[in-house]
């Protein structure tokens, strides 16, 4: 017999993720009637509306943050783009169709079904599927892009992915010991949410379909994650306060709810965490305000092509991760601080950062004011880090009364900067976009007149939490301290 907290007499934690959520139209949904299953939760249990996501507020590096309690300088995972030193090219889990197919679409795939969680997450951190598995505790991932786990598991690649990638199968994929990946793997073997037409089984119905079968078979595991990605297309198109999506959303909620007798047995039998995993800033509906060309900002210097790769003469490469970018310097002679000085012309560009002898450089599109900072110091913020600071704290929204620093508009600031500028071997600085505004690279999506994200914003930045089944709350509103949180409820 498997292991699972249903023969062990364990309360399981079931964590939803639903990818973009947000408290204002989470609250609006809830207060018109269009989310009884979210307020349901909401009400019987606890209410957090703002812990703060990872930098990059990307999906793998939030969904990676989450998973191994550790910022990207720890665990390594940059952000959904990013260029890889040791191998001299840049990776890309899949930022829009554009740039896959001219960085060669098998490479892309491969990357996001073996390397990412193989070999790009770093071995010295360990996953809540790993901790909990020294344990001789089971857990599930369900169609989460972070799996990182002990068991193989075999991928199920159609001939048409075969002939489109190049991919073979017989390699195996190692997760947590329940696992489901889209149409690649699955629990329930119903193919009728698993087309390409329907994201190959990335969508709200396969999951929940594939969760209902574990709890309907009495083989819920100890802990297991179900990513819900929907609503994040949704308010790319609609903008931050489309309700619908957050409805449709509450619908698969119920669906999962009423697998039990009751909604009422639901929490007396399962620990329910509910989260967003990233915000989105608005998107300004004029295209010409709203995106930042890098490729044309930065024309003065010579940017590696994506079909071509580094050539001999290229002196950048962009890694655009939405309404965040990474600029890699390839040349010497190419200073980050030219560079920045070019950065600086733009207006909308909302922060512009990079290492300098020890500190962390900060500088705003069209001021001249500046800002340095680095760890250890006399000065200690909401978080118990202690930080040397110096220059112009306005820049990153700083107040400090009598050395405690608190953060404005955006949160964990100097935290999530510093950890951003060491997750990855480089010359490199990293820029966010002032909400509105969104970067270009070459082929790029936008979204014009709806909603981004990757930003430092708070915008891109806070996310709700829903804890039902438990009176247990985090100490920190941080997502990179539930890890803790969570493994003590099951630990």
């Amino acid at each position: 017999m498997q292991l699972t907290a249903e023969n062990k007499h364990v309360k399981p934690v079931i964590l939803l993720v639903i990818d973009t959520l947000m408290d204002k139209p989470l609250v609006e949904a809830i207060q018109t009637g269009r989310a009884p299953a979210l307020k349901f939760l909401m009400e019987r249990g606890g209410y957090l509306p703002g812990i703060v996501v990872p930098f990059p507020t990307m999906s793998v590096n939030v969904d990676t943050t989450i998973l191994t309690g550790t910022y990207c300088d720890r665990h390594r995972l940059p952000g959904l783009a990013w260029f890889n030193h040791k191998e001299n090219r840049l990776v890309n889990y899949g930022t829009h169709y554009r740039e896959l197919f001219k960085l060669g679409f098998g490479r892309a795939v491969t990357d996001l079904l073996y390397e990412m969680n193989q070999h790009h997450i770093s071995p010295g951190v360990s996953t809540i599927h790993e901790d909990l598995e020294k344990n001789g505790m089971s857990s599930a991932s369900i169609n989460a892009l972070v799996y990182r786990g002990n068991t193989p598991h075999y991928p199920n690649v159609s001939k048409i992915m075969k002939w489109v990638t190049g991919i073979q199968e017989g390699r195996p994929m190692f997760a947590s010991r329940i696992f489901t990946y889209g149409s690649f793997i699955r629990i329930n073997p119903s193919r009728r949410n698993q087309y390409f037409w329907k994201r190959l089984g990335f969508n709200d119905t396969s999951a929940v379909q594939q969760l209902t079968t574990l709890i309907k078979e009495k083989c819920l595991p100890f802990f297991s994650i179900v990513y819900l990605p929907d609503l994040d297309q949704r308010v790319h198109k609609k903008g931050r306060m489309d309700l619908k999506g957050i409805e449709k959303a509450d619908k698969q909620l119920q669906k999962i709810l009423n697998t039990y007798v009751s909604w009422e047995e639901a929490i007396e039998k399962t620990t329910w965490i509910v989260m967003g995993d990233n915000g989105q800033a608005w998107v300004n509906s004029n295209r010409k305000e709203a995106l930042i060309d890098l490729t044309v900002l930065l024309k003065s210097f010579r940017i590696m092509k994506l079909r071509k790769g580094v050539q001999p003469g290229d002196q950048l490469v962009l890694a655009v991760n939405d309404r965040m970018a990474y600029v890699y310097s390839l040349q010497a002679a190419v200073p980050l601080e030219v560079i920045a000085d070019t950065l600086m012309r733009d207006h909308r560009i909302d922060v512009i950062a990079w290492k300098k002898d020890g500190f962390v450089e900060v500088r705003r599109g069209g001021s001249d004011q500046e800002f340095r900072f680095k760890t250890h110091g006399s000065y200690r913020d909401i978080y118990g880090q202690s930080w040397t600071i110096s220059g112009t704290s306005a820049l990153l929204d700083l107040k400090d009364h009598e050395k405690t620093l608190n953060y404005g508009e955006y949160p964990d600031a100097l935290a999530r900067l510093h950890s951003s500028l060491n997750s990855q071997e480089g010359c490199f600085l990293v820029v966010s976009a002032k909400p509105g505004c969104e970067f270009m690279g070459e082929g790029s999506p936008a979204h014009i007149g709806g909603a981004g994200h990757g930003g430092l914003h708070k915008q891109d930045s806070l996310v709700p939490l829903i804890i039902a089944g438990t009176e247990s709350k985090p100490d920190r509103l941080r997502m990179v301290d539930l890890k803790k949180w969570i493994l003590s409820l099951l630990i």
